[in-house]
């Protein structure tokens, strides 16, 4: 096993962050937010144009009116909406999902996916692969920074921009680097924040250099106190940090004026309109995802709709009539773009939530938390597409023989990346931890 040590390691929370705020220079980003990218090359050139686009769907999906319907199982259980056929033989889904049925062709589903418990917490099993929120039954191992933060650590990014960025901006606390250190926090990117990349009319490029000036006086006054060495290398990400905000690279990936208007009617958004506000269902992030992707950021996580948006102990199917023709859209469009962009191969793009609902409906009209079935849709990459993974129980209540686990959806992506898992880092008592636990990767999509 490949153990890596280094510096970078052991770092804490930065506990002078209140120095590094782009609000003292006009902008209002926090400059250890604004660039997180790891120190060292890894294994760079092997795989560098290769990226994940992640969408989780929170507060849990229901599986069973979305992905894997039991149209024979009785009326109280089997809801209000119908299958309809896709493209490929075998692969029904939603009557609501009829651009997805087009191109079922290009995606693989997994239907007998299992977390480990039914718990809200499972957010945290998808970007990391363990389930270790204290005080949760189930929990269990050590804690495991989050995917992104880990592809930062052995990829880093390109010269202008980071290498993971989260438009999931009331989910961030779930994304964290751990013992991997602060740099390798997601940039938590949203509509005024990417506005305020840009440098302010009073703030020349020449003042921007005196103002990094200072900042370097302050890092030397606290280095002086930094016992833990924390701050070691944080002049290189601050000189990025500026990098950013005194160039157009890294802005313009944001700027969805620059797609047309066709394309941006294809992702459901009005033109001229664009919204990041999660309450509101467009395709922006989308989008924006893509146009990260395209600018070489290795992995952007994105949340469909607001905190709990899938949370749907009432009024299910009311609330599935509003939400699932969006997501159809904003799935197919982002699948047809990479597509119609060569980027399929390159670009993995991974759906899912933190479980799947009870096939019982409930005195709401709603359906409750479901841990033993769950679902993942799956795109790009090399992966063997138009496909069904996996199945359920009759009553879509279990899988049927030996389920895939969220480690194994992230074996999948790591491969993808071409990272090899069996690798591990020291975690702040020097004790190595691996990657994974479950280290296979899901073997129908080789």
């Amino acid at each position: 096993m490949l153990t890596f040590w280094g510096r970078e390691a052991g770092h804490a929370h930065l506990s002078r962050r209140s120095f590094l705020q782009v609000g003292a220079l006009g902008a209002g980003l926090s400059l250890a937010d604004l660039f997180r990218l790891r120190a060292h090359a890894g294994n760079e050139a092997k795989a560098r144009r290769k990226s994940v686009i992640m969408v989780l769907l929170g507060g849990g999906p229901s599986h069973i009116d979305m992905y894997d319907m039991k149209p024979e199982a009785p009326v109280e259980m089997r809801g209000e909406f119908k299958p309809i056929r896709t493209n490929v033989p075998g692969f029904d889904i939603c009557e609501l999902f009829p651009e997805q049925a087009k191109i079922a062709d290009r995606l693989a589903l997994v239907r007998n996916l299992r977390m480990s418990t039914s718990d809200h917490s499972h957010e945290q099993e998808c970007l990391t692969g363990f389930m270790t929120v204290p005080g949760v039954p189930g929990a269990s191992g050590d804690p495991r920074p989050a995917f992104g933060s880990i592809v930062s650590r052995l990829r880093g990014g390109n010269d202008v921009i980071p290498s993971y960025i989260s438009l999931s901006g009331q989910h961030q606390h779930r994304e964290i680097p751990l013992h991997l250190g602060p740099s390798h926090r997601p940039f938590h990117a949203s509509g005024p924040d990417v506005e305020n990349l840009n440098l302010p009319k009073t703030v020349t490029l020449d003042r921007l250099g005196d103002r990094q000036a200072l900042l370097r006086s302050l890092d030397n006054v606290q280095r002086s106190v930094d016992v833990r060495g924390d701050l070691v290398g944080l002049d290189a990400y601050q000189a990025k940090a500026f990098e950013m905000l005194g160039t157009n690279r890294a802005r313009d990936a944001f700027d969805l004026n620059r797609e047309p208007d066709r394309v941006k009617v294809r992702y459901g958004m009005t033109p001229n309109v664009v919204s990041y506000d999660p309450r509101y269902i467009t395709g922006s992030q989308f989008l924006t995802a893509r146009r990260l992707v395209e600018a070489g950021v290795s992995v952007v996580t994105l949340n469909f709709g607001a905190f709990g948006h899938w949370d749907t102990h009432a009024e299910n199917f009311s609330k599935l009539r509003q939400y699932l023709p969006a997501l159809d859209v904003c799935i197919s469009a982002l699948v047809r773009d990479l597509n119609d962009r060569g980027l399929d191969k390159d670009v993995a793009v991974c759906v899912w939530g933190e479980m799947g609902r009870t096939p019982q409906i409930n005195k709401e009209a709603g359906r409750d938390h479901l841990g033993n079935a769950n679902f993942v849709l799956l795109a790009g990459g090399d992966f063997k597409r138009g496909q069904v993974i996996g199945a359920t129980d009759k009553r879509g209540e279990r899988c049927v023989g030996r389920p895939y686990r969220p480690q194994n959806v992230l074996a999948t992506l790591y491969q993808h990346l071409g990272i090899d898992t069996d690798i591990s880092f020291p975690d702040h008592n020097g004790r190595p931890l691996t990657l994974l636990d479950d280290r296979a990767p899901i073997a129908e999509l080789s």
